[in-house]
């Protein structure tokens, strides 16, 4: 079994339950329909099905290696690689200044689902180049984006992000990397960072690393943070590429998952320093790196869809498959067995990964498309605030749910989901790590309760609920007796949703602690709740498709009542945290 873009479902997820459909025919996307995007989905999918996926499993087993200062990803990649910036996959959304197609944000980020769905460990590599361009095009200057931007964008060159060191991971503010100006505009940088993503590898021919460090006579704490470009070649004046830098891979971390993607150990400085350039303002350096890092958490979201739609497929094709038992009720013939799917209990975990993964990746698109809208669109403070609620939900819904997803996956299997050649193991131990890397999910959930929700004096959360309410209104009125019951399940969710959100923003500031010990659980709440408005919305706009229906229902059903249970949680405070001390839970 490989993998198979379900482009259909994702095109009208992206277009009619997301919204994108509103932005497209005028303005910055005029020459963009619905049907463009639908037919670059289809040509995309074919590299995704036929080049990228035959090489997860084969990735996984060989590894990325490092030999004599040099790393080497698993075979194929490289050519891999190349069909994809000869298709200008990394172009997509790029801007037409450098080279960029000029496409939505949306449309990319679905195309980053196929990239990961088909191949995780490839896909890794696109997305940080992403991030890089959308660092450089907001803050680099004009000869950094004249000198690198159409190479990151055309995928010749790709990017890093360097952030976390041996003694600082999550807290920046114990960063000891060293910048060192050298009086003609460069920087010696020198330092060690840790779980580097795609920090060197063998498929392109230079590597943009975005490094943070800190100045000689820097203020303490995060205030003190700068961001550097530092290329693995020096860039001549004409573009072609100078010397080596002094930035090296001096180790592969040995990983649960992920293993064809290299996860370096780098040293900048060991012969010298590294050379540099400054990216934004001195001590600025972290609100540069956050444009980064905001487009990878909602990429890393979409990698948790992506987990989830590759084992969900894996999974139904081997319950269609196996044939083990006989339904109560059943006319087989004596000694014949059915397949496992005709059993209630599979059935309900598959409908459980499908729904939860649709309703995930329409958490992901709508997050595309607001930041869309803020770019290009009519309303664009609203769609920016909407994003900015939205992104943390993206993150930490989705990964959790590719997570989850990828388990049941194994569980559907049996016995022969723990053995690694059925292929249900290495999407588990593949997604392990998405809810942990670009901000853990606890991070998302503190900022989503203590930066999102005070956006606008509450205003921006209160008019989602009440756009989502609204949803739940279509429904219960319509003709349709499972849409009703959907709308009612709706309904019921956000008054849970409404009790929790009431309780954060009125104990904020009184009672912060008591916030943050419920945050992870109400994001989930939320992020629950979203799913049901996406699904619910999914069979409005289609109710002729039969499939849209029943997903919705079931969801609505066996997902949406979990609100209930996560609120308790959400408002519970931290009391019960703190009862017993550190040494009382030896």
């Amino acid at each position: 079994m490989t993998y198979r873009p379900p482009v259909r479902d994702m095109a009208f997820t992206l277009n009619e339950v997301a919204g994108l459909s509103d932005l497209l025919g005028k303005g910055a996307y005029e020459d963009v329909s619905a049907d463009l995007v639908e037919a670059v989905m289809e040509e995309g999918a074919k590299l995704a099905a036929d080049v990228l996926a035959p090489l997860n499993r084969s990735g996984d087993a060989e590894g990325a290696k490092l030999k004599s200062g040099a790393v080497s990803v698993p075979s194929g990649f490289a050519e891999a690689y190349r069909r994809w910036v000869e298709g200008g996959w990394g172009s997509l959304a790029a801007t037409t200044e450098y080279g960029g197609q000029g496409l939505p944000v949306a449309l990319s980020v679905a195309m980053q689902e196929m990239w990961n769905a088909a191949c995780l460990s490839f896909g890794l590599c696109p997305i940080l180049s992403q991030g890089a361009i959308e660092a450089l095009t907001a803050h680099g200057t004009e000869e950094q984006k004249n000198i690198y931007l159409a190479r990151l964008i055309s995928g010749e060159w790709t990017g890093t992000m360097n952030l976390t060191e041996p003694q600082a991971g999550s807290d920046l503010n114990a960063l000891k990397t060293k910048a060192v100006p050298q009086g003609d505009g460069t920087y010696r940088i020198s330092g060690t960072k840790i779980y580097i993503t795609y920090g060197d590898h063998d498929m392109a021919e230079n590597i943009v690393h975005l490094v943070l460090a800190r100045l000689p006579d820097a203020p303490p704490g995060t205030k003190g943070i700068s961001l550097f470009l530092v290329p693995k070649f020096l860039v001549n004046e004409d573009g072609s590429l100078g010397a080596r830098n002094d930035a090296w891979c001096i180790g592969l971390e040995e990983k649960l998952g992920i293993h064809g993607s290299p996860t370096c150990v780098m040293s900048y400085g060991e012969n010298g320093g590294a050379i540099g350039t400054l990216i934004g303002q001195e001590n600025r350096g972290l609100a540069c790196m956050f444009t980064m890092m905001n487009n990878a958490r909602l990429l890393v979201g979409t990698q948790g869809v992506a987990i989830a739609e590759a084992a969900y497929q894996h999974a139904l094709a081997y319950a269609k498959d196996r044939k083990q038992g006989r339904p109560l009720g059943s006319t087989l013939a004596p000694g014949e067995m059915a397949p496992i799917i005709e059993h209630p209990d599979i059935r309900r975990m598959l409908l459980t990964m499908k729904s939860l993964t649709d309703a995930s990746r329409a958490i992901c698109y709508a997050t595309a498309v607001a930041i869309d809208g803020a770019h290009a669109g009519d309303k664009r403070e609203e769609a920016q605030a909407r994003a900015d609620l939205l992104t943390p939900i993206a993150k930490s819904f989705s990964t959790d749910i590719g997570v989850e997803v990828a388990s049941i996956g194994v569980q559907i299997h049996g016995g022969m989901g723990f053995i690694e050649e059925t292929g249900a193991a290495q999407f588990l131990r593949d997604a392990r790590i998405l809810p942990i890397y670009e901000g853990t999910n606890g991070i998302q959930a503190i900022d989503l309760v203590s930066r999102k929700l005070p956006l606008g004096n509450g205003s921006v959360v209160k008019n989602f609920i009440a756009e989502m309410r609204e949803t739940a209104q279509q429904a219960r009125s319509s003709n349709n007796k499972l849409l009703g019951e959907i709308g009612g399940a709706l309904d019921g969710a956000l008054d849970a949703l409404d009790k929790a959100t009431d309780y954060m923003l009125a104990n904020l500031k009184s009672a912060p602690n008591d916030c943050l010990a419920g945050a992870s659980p109400y994001l989930r709440l939320f992020g629950t709740a979203a799913g049901g408005h996406y699904l619910a919305q999914s069979a409005l706009r289609d109710p002729a498709a039969k499939a849209r229906l029943a997903l919705a229902q079931f969801y609505a059903a066996n997902v949406l009542p979990a609100v209930h249970g996560l609120l308790a949680p959400a408002t519970a405070g931290a009391d019960s945290l703190f009862a017993l001390t550190a040494d009382d839970l030896a």
